[in-house]
């Protein structure tokens, strides 16, 4: 099996074995639904299965900074439930970490699930632990914001009795380090706690080590081989930023990790990794001594892995959509609130989806935007809208995005003689606008084009969907990734439909197609 084996925007991967049934959960981050799951019965071909918050009463993400949300979720199973616990991050670049911490269950990864129960704001990167005397605990890390001391100032462990309100007893830290730790899992195994850790941060120093302690309160001793899994020695491997993992057992006592990882391209004489954090899987063994390696040896992320039973084809996604079922599958997305009727549908005009515009692409509380993740190198998206704004703050079409302050917008506005085709660009929050000098016939449906090749992206429009005419400069894609600027950025590019209206707040365009080719 080649990695990755969930491509695109995947990050923080948590992994769980139920009988002979595997399942992921993935970050989302500012994204819409919360908490992206997925389902494999042989480790390498993974189907989406949907999402654990999908409505805004599990989930209110409006006015969440861009890389806010939901971050790093945990799923585990006892007692017949699935449990999933997760921070909802509103506030992370002062000094405080302004978050809560909140754990639902079910009796099937498919739904639905419990509301959700509040369990404080002690830390991010959650992760309940099942012991085996039945008592639950709930382990983050612990954020501390004073001047002078480490901001990441250890693992910290509480009970957890979610009969009985949730968190109970003292709060403990078992485990702190010189080096940033985040990201626990506990797992008992041969009278250990193994304690999983992922260090360094999220960028090239990334890494995940374990400790180890006979007691579940530590004192934790660190594995001395150093990290189990990091690329952070090697800037010519493909897969950087390795780190943030979980650990699972097969029926037949096989052990594999899966973490995060990140392929750059070289864009502009810098590495950009547009595609996000993606998923990954390694195989690990448990040595004589009784400490976790990789197969093979050595720490590196293998680009190829042994799974068991034999590998068929992949799940790939449907690559167009005609807006012809009535309804979104799970491949779309909308920004910190779930789709409505009120700016979405697909039933007033059947055989197009409408949307209605509303905030601008700037806002963090009500844009018409829905979107799918880039999950390959060379992309080619494309649509065809239909739509007559009077203003020219009213428009309508193609983004490639990656939050508000970063994104490219093709699409159809307002000018002085009836409607035009306009191109903008928002570069780390700064705002550029072109007129290509190409007018649209009122109520004329216009054909739409971005295509990115290893970090070159380019716009093209076309009124019948062949003899494409180019419109604007080559840009830069690599603004699209997370390396781009000096802020912590999390996520991962979309491309996608949207649409602008600071006038009535509600002019409908209707889209004819969406297509997505990703390689």
């Amino acid at each position: 099996m080649r990695n990755p084996i969930l491509p695109g925007f995947h990050p923080d991967p948590s992994i769980l074995r139920v009988g002979p049934d595997y399942y992921i959960a993935t970050s989302t981050f500012e994204w819409f639904p919360g908490i992206r799951l997925h389902h494999s019965a042989d480790l390498a071909r993974w189907r989406p299965v949907g999402y654990a918050l999908a409505d805004r009463a599990a989930l209110d993400l409006r006015g969440v900074p861009d890389s806010g949300g939901v971050w790093a979720p945990s799923l585990s199973y006892h007692g017949g439930l699935f449990w999933l616990v997760y921070a909802v991050v509103h506030s992370e670049r002062g000094p405080f970490k302004d978050l809560d911490v909140h754990l639902v269950t079910a009796t099937s990864v498919d739904g639905p699930w419990s509301a959700p129960l509040e369990l404080g704001s002690g830390g991010f990167d959650p992760s309940v632990f099942h012991d085996e005397d039945g008592r639950h605990w709930l382990l983050n890390m612990s954020w501390d914001h004073r001047a002078g001391r480490p901001a990441f100032a250890g693992i910290v462990l509480q009970e957890l009795d979610p009969d009985n309100g949730g968190l109970v007893g003292p709060r403990r830290t078992i485990h702190t380090s010189d080096e940033l730790i985040e990201g626990p899992n506990l797992y008992r195994r041969d009278g250990w706690y193994y304690l999983m850790l992922a260090v360094g941060g999220t960028g090239w120093n990334h890494g995940i080590t374990m400790v180890r302690s006979r007691r579940l309160d530590g004192p934790y001793e660190p594995d001395p081989r150093g990290p189990l899994l990091t690329s952070r020695d090697n800037a010519h491997l493909r897969w950087q930023k390795a780190g943030h993992g979980e650990l699972v057992e097969t029926e037949s006592g096989e052990w594999y990790l899966v973490h995060l990882a990140s392929r750059p391209l070289t864009v502009s004489g810098e590495r950009r990794c547009m595609l996000g954090r993606e998923t990954c899987l390694q195989r690990v063994e448990w040595t004589g001594d009784g400490w976790l390696r990789l197969t093979g040896g050595g720490h590196w992320p293998a680009e190829t892995v042994v799974v068991p039973g034999r590998a068929g084809p992949r799940w790939h996604r449907r690559e167009r959509d005609d807006f012809t079922t009535g309804v979104l599958d799970g491949e779309w997305n909308s920004l910190r609130q779930p789709v409505s009727e009120r700016w979405l549908s697909l039933a007033e005009r059947p055989g197009r989806l409408r949307l209605r515009g509303r905030h601008s692409l700037h806002s963090r509380s009500a844009q018409t935007l829905v979107a799918q993740r880039l999950t390959g190198e060379r992309v080619e998206a494309t649509t065809a809208v239909q739509f007559s704004p009077e203003h020219p703050g009213q428009q309508a079409g193609l983004v490639c995005w990656y939050d508000t302050g970063s994104h490219f917008f093709l699409g159809v506005t307002a000018g002085d003689d009836g409607p035009v085709i306009i191109l903008s660009t928002t570069d780390l929050g700064e705002y550029t606008e072109y007129d290509p000098g190409f007018r649209v016939p009122a109520g004329t449906l216009i054909h739409l084009r971005a295509t990115i090749d290893r970090g070159r992206l380019r716009f093209a429009v076309s009124e019948s969907g062949a003899g494409w005419k180019p419109v604007g400069p080559e840009f830069d894609a690599g603004i699209l990734s997370d390396d781009h600027g000096t802020a912590l950025r999390f996520t991962g590019a979309f491309a996608g439909l949207a649409a602008h209206d600071p006038v009535s707040g509600c002019l409908p365009a209707d889209f004819a197609y969406f297509e997505l080719k990703c390689t």
